[in-house]
């Protein structure tokens, strides 16, 4: 079996055309999965830092709910019973529960 000689400078000159084509193809291609992988990781650390004011804030919240509830408990609990021990009658009825009323009866 013998090589043909022309087929030895054409093969030299498609891995040299190859190289040519992957560096101006591959290259760029990587160099935009980088930069994609940057600008992710960015929004990563920005969605982290918006979670954390967002959780101190709801901390600070809570604590206000819970010195409101410790602090006011004892008065609160005593208005609930004062307002059992009024009369059922005491307050105003208001017009439309006496239109739905008499449309009942």
């Amino acid at each position: 079996m013998e090589i043909n000689p022309l087929l030895i400078p054409i093969l030299g000159i498609s891995c040299g055309l190859l190289a040519i084509f992957a560096g101006a193809i591959v290259k760029p291609w990587i160099a935009m999965k980088q930069r994609q992988m940057e600008l992710d990781a960015q929004n990563v650390v920005e969605k982290a830092a918006q979670y954390a004011s967002n959780s101190a804030r709801l901390e600070e919240r809570v604590a206000v709910l819970e010195r409101i509830i410790t602090d006011q408990g004892y008065s609160l609990a005593q208005e609930i019973e004062q307002l059992r021990g009024e009369p059922q009658g005491s307050g105003t009825p208001l017009p439309e529960f006496n239109k739905q009323k008499e449309m009942t009866q």
